[in-house]
């Protein structure tokens, strides 16, 4: 299927590994020029060589954080200079570790940490962007969001408040940004195999088989599944899906709504 998104140009945050960097190379895959964002300058170069190398498409690194104000300003105008954007997908850091039980996470800080990094960045990026989005009348914005805000998960607690704030907002912004032809959307995944995980992170057998378990299928689900929600959204096709969480789960979440 020809998605219609040959030569838009796209924003990915976090994109120097993990989600963030599947994604982007989802997207390069359909022919979208790619602007990466993420804290480190030498990992995102070394990505944008590879992704241009294998996709064919030109890929701007640009470094720092969504936690820094100045650093999004810097972003936001480098944007403009290179004519606007059309897609933005929105990977946020994950909270604080280790995961502690729901009513033992008393600490300011953690809950502070957390805010900053999956809610306030979101909201601060979004603030930059939008204008430019508005500008060329036609968008994309799709943030990564988890399961877990739509069905809470005992020690997940900080993911679970800021992820659901997150939904909720961009919710917010679908109403607002739809007249602009930009529609609004949330990813929300859980029991994906990511490239984080490998070595001294990776499951063993015995908790891969217990998350597997959560899922009907009785499987973890791939990189590739997850990523495919994004472009499919990120796509012509989708121009009448807005304000919608979209769930990558295998199943696991139970709710009806």
């Amino acid at each position: 299927m020809n998605l219609g998104i040959t030569g838009r140009r796209a924003l990915v945050t976090g994109a120097s590994g993990g989600m963030g960097l599947s994604i982007a190379h989802a997207l390069a895959a359909e022919g979208v020029e790619l602007v990466l964002f993420a804290r480190r300058l030498g990992m995102l170069q070394d990505v944008a060589s590879e992704i241009s190398r294998q996709h064919g498409v030109i890929v701007t690194p640009h470094a720092g954080s969504m936690t820094d104000a100045g650093d999004v300003a810097g972003l936001v105008q480098r944007l403009r200079e290179l004519g606007g954007i059309d897609i933005v997908v929105l990977v946020s850091a994950r909270p604080p570790t280790p995961l502690r039980p729901t009513l033992e996470e008393t600490d300011p800080e953690r809950w502070q940490q957390a805010f900053e990094n999956q809610l306030a960045s979101v909201v601060g990026l979004v603030n930059g962007v939008a204008p430019l989005m508005r500008e060329r009348g036609w968008g994309r914005l799709i943030a990564i969001t988890s399961a877990h805000a739509k069905q809470p998960v005992e020690g997940h607690a900080l993911s679970t408040v800021f992820r659901a704030g997150v939904t909720a907002y961009l919710k917010g912004l679908a109403t607002a940004l739809g007249p602009d032809m930009i529609t609004v959307n949330c990813v929300a995944p859980a029991l994906i195999e990511t490239p984080h995980r490998a070595g001294a992170a990776a499951y063993t057998p015995e908790q891969e088989q217990r998350r597997s378990g959560l899922s009907p299928l009785g499987r973890m689900g791939t990189q590739e599944e997850a990523c495919a929600v994004v472009t499919f959204l990120a796509s012509r096709q989708a121009g009448f899906v807005t304000g919608a969480t979209i769930v990558v789960d295998g199943g696991m979440t139970s709710s009806l709504f």
